[in-house]
């Protein structure tokens, strides 16, 4: 008897019908919970893959002669974000010839600005249970499916994390422990770790920084965490050494068509493309095209139908990243019910700790802002879950970003006002595939669910899906004692290892052997861009091998140091500049220009702007008599001839009473920051403004404020010299 066949035809038959009864019957808890379990977890086994690997990925000019020379391809997917990198790969092991195009840098929009967690989505479980909503049931198991499946297949940059929910209110506990338990339930045998009730002691344990005040309990579930722009690029590359042609940087600027021979219909064949870095022009014909631009969905619909009605209704969504010494390492905090209804997640990342998300209606564009009324939106919540003794300042917030999620309705409903909760596939008149909607988790089943379609809607010869347990780029090597052999073999900082470990999986040994001789003792081998982050010098340089073409590529998506910190990605662009230069063969120019788009970026994109207005808009002092007179005090120390300000040359006579060596270079940026005119000083109204700045919590880890009040207290150490030492004077 073939248990398997079996067992495959009874999964078929009465999917649907079974599935209704599992829904209602867990929620009245009269299922067995290991038989459910077993039910749920049922995947069908995969297929051996026959594709060849490469093990050396083309160049980028060697991809685009293939895009060019090819003479047509069975699928070219418009798109390389999550969900087109993810059709490119599902094509491409179903041994399709695979074209993919983007307009910027993979992963460049929706897909590096997430909330960075792989999830089942428990607000939509609860939603199904309140309302009987089969839909969202069958959204949330898809997703729990795909949630083990991406953590199986990535295990270097996704694990799992576990998440607080707080019960400040007796009845709270039972109906949120119920929700969560569901949400185990439904996951089934892939469940990560059964969920948990903690007692008001323990939580306070497990998260010292909650708010202590009416705190019943809290309940622990877990969910999955990635390095979201790393793992899109993984899918990527993925697909490239199986043979897809990819090429970032690369824009659709019309769709080809031609008439259907027996019908006279246009049918799209293809796409003309322009390289944006060189500026040539060149056709690439495909039998399918399909559309996986997220946010520009309708741009590339508009290209295939003018008339075509818009189905995106685009919303913005803001994180922020502040220390990380505002959350656990290793416990993360989920908000239920904001003040306005959202849902607001607060999570270690990366050794910080990101915030958000708001969800604000917004209009389309490559290059969203985040604005000051979200981010105090998601500081105000965060100081309600957390003690009153820590201090959340407006002036912690190293980072801002804004995503925009591509929310759709379904150009095939009824209704065309309902928003889809889930994705939609649609296939126009003229042929074209487009896949809109969904989130970040469901992926790879979107891409699926893409291909099955346009497979049978242009009678392309293919097999089915083979991606799932298909491993990622890096990590079929990938052990969590790797950054060992990393330390042990090459001489790296513990820290660095880990690092290039949890980044690149298996191939970090090839990072690892770029990495510069440092000329110390320790570490020998691997020269920081920042000191205060990991990223090394050698990782720039394979980021090029990568497909990096700016500046930008490196410090958002190949390292993620302007997320983390603008700040310490500002300080490290000259020296990325100059490694990027050397490797693509830059002139000055260039560089310059570069650097200046590099700039903007952080200033605009990565909240840069926001954090410096934050001294520039306090137009008023508030400050005490006293405090006016201690800090003019503190001016005057360097201020010795009362000039009213102050220069790099003061500031440098003080620390050399002191023995205190800063680079010159360092010294003026320091200035700078607080140089509101930028007139090359800092007047004494300047620093008043940024230290009652300082005291309003606007402004943190000024360093030119903790530089001053380090050198008072030194001067102040070390005092007049006494008439005794100096002989009575005599």
């Amino acid at each position: 008897i073939n248990i398997k066949k079996i067992l495959k035809y009874i999964h078929a038959s009465y999917c649907n019908v079974f599935d209704h009864i599992v829904l209602l019957c867990s929620i009245f808890c009269f299922v067995p919970v290991g038989y459910v379990q077993a039910r749920l977890a049922y995947v069908e086994a995969q297929g051996e893959l026959k594709v060849p690997f490469k093990d050396a990925l083309p160049t980028r000019e060697e991809q685009l002669s293939t895009l060019r020379n090819t003479e047509e391809f069975d699928v070219l997917v418009v798109g390389g974000g999550a969900t087109g990198s993810g059709c490119a790969l599902d094509a491409v092991t179903r041994n399709l010839k695979t074209a993919l195009v983007e307009r910027s840098d993979f992963s460049s929009g929706t897909s590096s600005r997430s909330t960075k967690l792989i999830h089942g989505g428990v607000r939509y479980l609860q939603k199904a249970i309140m309302k009987l909503d089969y839909e969202q049931y069958m959204m949330v198991k898809e997703a729990l499916h795909e949630r083990a499946n991406l953590l199986n297949i990535a295990p270097h940059l996704s694990a799992p994390l576990p998440i607080m929910l707080p019960v400040y209110k007796w009845w709270q506990l039972p109906y949120y422990w119920a929700g969560i338990k569901m949400y185990d339930l439904v996951a089934g045998s892939q469940c990560l770790k059964s969920s948990y009730v903690l007692s008001k002691s323990k939580a306070l344990e497990l998260f010292p920084m909650l708010k202590k005040d009416k705190l019943v309990g809290a309940i622990v579930y877990y969910d999955g965490q990635h390095n979201d722009a790393r793992m899109n690029l993984a899918i990527a590359l993925t697909a490239a050494r199986h043979g897809a042609a990819i090429a970032n940087y690369t824009e659709v600027v019309h769709l080809l068509k031609k008439p259907d021979p027996k019908t006279g219909q246009e049918k799209v064949c293809g796409a003309h493309c322009r390289d944006i870095i060189t500026g040539q022009e060149f056709d690439v014909r495909a039998r399918c095209v399909i559309n996986a631009t997220g946010p520009f969905t309708d741009s590339l619909r508009k290209m295939d139908n003018q008339k075509t009605a818009n189905i995106c209704q685009p919303s913005a969504g803001v994180h922020i990243v502040i220390p990380g010494y505002y959350s656990p390492d290793n416990m993360g905090l989920l908000d239920p019910a904001t003040s306005d209804g959202r849902v607001i997640f607060f999570l270690p990342w990366e050794k910080m700790t990101v915030a958000g998300t708001t969800d604000t209606p917004t209009e389309v564009t490559a290059h969203p802002i985040p604005v000051e009324d979200d981010i105090n939106f998601i500081l105000s919540e965060v100081r309600n879950y957390l003690s009153p003794d820590v201090e959340v300042r407006r002036g912690d917030v190293l980072a801002a970003w804004s995503g925009i999620r591509p929310l759709v309705t379904d150009p095939n409903s009824k209704d065309t006002q309902s928003i889809c909760r889930n994705h939609i596939v649609n296939i126009s008149d003229s042929g074209l595939i487009t896949i809109a909607g969904g989130k970040w988790t469901t992926y790879r089943s979107m891409a699926e669910e893409t291909l099955d379609t346009a497979i049978k809607a242009h009678n392309l010869s293919a097999g089915p899906s083979r991606t799932v347990g298909l491993m990622l780029d890096g990590g079929k090597d990938w052990t969590p004692t790797l950054y060992i052999r990393l330390v042990q073999d090459y001489g790296l900082e513990n820290e660095v290892a880990q690092h290039l470990a949890a980044t690149y999986g298996g191939r970090a040994f090839e990072v690892a052997k770029m990495a510069q001789v440092t000329g110390k003792r320790w570490p020998i081998v691997g020269k920081r861009l920042v000191s205060e982050f990991p990223y090394i010098e050698s990782e720039v340089q394979y980021a090029v091998k990568e497909y990096a073409c700016t500046v930008i590529d490196v410090i958002a998506r190949r390292t993620r140091l302007g997320f983390l910190n603008v700040q310490a990605a500002d300080e490290a662009l000259p020296r990325i500049v100059e490694i990027m230069g050397n490797e693509l063969q830059w002139t000055e120019q260039k560089k310059k220009e570069e650097l200046e788009a590099a700039k903007k970026y952080l200033h605009l994109e990565m909240g840069y702007k926001a954090r410096s207005e934050q001294l520039s808009k306090t137009t008023e002092i508030s400050l005490t008599a006293p405090e006016i007179a201690r800090y003019k005090k503190r001016f005057y120390k360097f201020d010795k001839e009362s000039k009213g300000f102050i220069t790099t040359v003061d500031v440098q006579q003080v620390l050399e009473k002191l023995s205190i060596q800063i680079d010159e270079n360092a010294l003026h940026e320091i200035l700078n920051e607080v140089d509101l005119n930028k007139n090359g000083q800092v007047e004494l109204d300047e620093f008043l403004q940024l230290m009652s700045a300082v005291q309003r919590g606007q402004i943190s880890d000024s360093r030119l404020a903790i530089l001053m009040k380090t050198v008072e207290e030194g001067l102040d150490l070390r005092g007049p010299v006494s008439v005794d030492r100096s002989g009575g004077g005599v």
